[in-house]
């Protein structure tokens, strides 16, 4: 009895399914190769938007992180040239000064022997040429050695050699220095403002010390920024760019590029730019972070909807429409995108119409 009973449920149910309406999903999208039809009255049909390509102005923004720095020859560590103890400072931390301003006077017994021998070597030129001048006297009057003033001209051009050599080296610590036995004064290379001062006086400093004090004239400043070497041909020598700081996120600041460089980090691919910017009121400070945008020229660009745009594997590819509900499979090569928009360099030309919505329902298309 069991049994008949099932058996008469089965049947009722399989009976109600072939019963049942099917839905109707309209007629099928029509796969030729890599062309498609799709019939009007498919579904689908009403989720397809097309769009004529057209060339737009492009401009291809390359967006690089950079670092705000002195720049080199406006920028001077100052460290005593010699061991010995700082008698005077005449300077503060933010004062402006000149170059061949004094700084501080130290007293050293290193720089002492340096004026010592800026004297020997004096007093052996005064006495080389007193010799030569002599022996240039006694050949003019018939009593002298020709050999013997040669000995003494040849000597006299070897000591002023080695005067010129012992001036040079005690005009590099002190142009104005005093006697044997003065303190040294060390002197500002630059013009700039003291923006680190370390010292104090009566200290003993090492000849290989650390520096005491910088000097930096910050009216302009460097960015150093490094652009991938993908993008380094959209960026040229005196092209002018944009720069933001995060100190000052409202403050437009503009800059022009000073300098590319001509080798390639290996390990990042990229390439060191310098940007130069003027910095009349110091608020760029030495290491800083900033951002670049470097504008460059604009040019016609196809330019198409990131929707339009299909991936399948490492390949990318559009609809195109070739006819009347048709549309086949196109390949394209793409360059810079954003978020609405992507730029195809090949495959596209201006005035085809693609499908820019429903690429999602398409089947596949070999």
């Amino acid at each position: 009895m069991k049994k008949i009973i099932l058996r008469s449920i089965i049947f009722f149910a399989v009976s109600c399914k072939e019963n049942t309406p099917q839905q109707n999903k309209g007629p099928e999208i029509i796969t030729q190769g890599i062309q498609i039809t799709i019939p009007e009255s498919n579904p689908v049909f009403k989720k397809i938007k097309t769009q004529v390509v057209t060339e737009q102005d492009h401009s291809d923004g390359v967006v690089s992180a950079g670092t705000i720095q002195a720049i080199p020859n406006h920028y001077a560590e100052i460290a005593s040239p010699f061991s010995g103890r700082v008698t005077r400072s005449f300077i503060q931390l933010g004062q402006n000064v000149s170059a061949g301003s004094p700084l501080f006077e130290i007293l050293s017994s290193d720089y002492f022997s340096v004026q010592k021998d800026y004297t020997d070597a004096l007093n052996e030129v005064q006495l080389a040429e007193k010799n030569y001048r002599r022996q240039q006297d006694l050949v003019k009057h018939g009593v002298g050695i020709q050999k013997e003033l040669e000995e003494a001209e040849t000597d006299f051009k070897n000591k002023k050699t080695s005067l010129s050599n012992t001036s040079s080296a005690l005009k590099v610590y002190s142009s104005k220095g005093g006697g044997i036995g003065s303190p040294l004064v060390v002197r500002a290379p630059i013009n700039g403002e003291i923006i680190l001062n370390k010292l104090v006086t009566g200290q003993y400093l090492k000849g290989d010390a650390d520096p005491v004090m910088i000097i930096a004239e910050l009216s302009k400043v460097w960015i150093s920024g490094d652009v991938k070497e993908k993008d380094i041909r959209f960026v040229h020598s005196g092209d002018q760019v944009s720069v933001k700081v995060s100190a000052y996120p409202d403050r437009n600041i503009t800059g022009k590029v000073y300098h590319i460089n001509e080798t390639v980090d290996e390990d990042t691919r990229s390439i060191k730019v310098l940007i130069e910017c003027d910095n009349p009121d110091r608020k760029l400070k030495p290491g800083m972070y900033a951002t670049v945008n470097f504008s460059t020229t604009p040019e016609k660009a196809v330019m198409i909807p990131v929707t339009a745009l299909m991936q399948q594997d490492s390949a990318q590819y559009v609809w195109v429409k070739t006819g009347k509900n048709q549309f086949t499979k196109r390949s394209v090569t793409t360059g810079e995108t954003d978020q609405k928009t992507v730029r195809i360099t090949s495959g596209l030309q201006p005035g085809e119409t693609i499908m820019t919505e429903g690429g999602i329902y398409m089947p596949d298309a070999k």
